[in-house]
């Protein structure tokens, strides 16, 4: 597996993504709930967020985010990077090592 963080950041001030952050987050979860997102979560400066997945390649982490709420409504951009964790928490050797 390759592993991945997702900066997103908001097309629109963060106030006026309150009607959509619920089906976002949920939407995230899914990602959880399936093995592909570790972490997400809102920059503390309120201008976008960050995610960690893991995923095959590239192509599937852009086709999980085509169907986030964010994308569909155009209210954000993501930038995807591959990273390769070579340090790590004992906790997350699961995590880093799965194939």
């Amino acid at each position: 597996m390759k592993h991945f963080v997702v900066e997103i950041t908001y097309r629109v001030p963060a106030d006026e993504l309150k009607d959509v952050v619920g089906a976002h987050r949920a939407y995230l979860q899914t990602g959880i709930d399936h093995g592909i997102v570790l972490c997400s979560g809102p920059q503390a400066s309120r201008l976008g967020g960050i995610v960690l997945l893991r995923a095959d390649a590239a192509e599937r982490v852009e086709e999980f985010f085509a169907l986030d709420p964010y994308q569909r409504e155009g209210l954000a951009d993501y930038r995807i990077i591959e990273f390769s964790p070579l340090k790590f928490q004992p906790a997350l050797a699961d995590w880093v090592g799965a194939d």
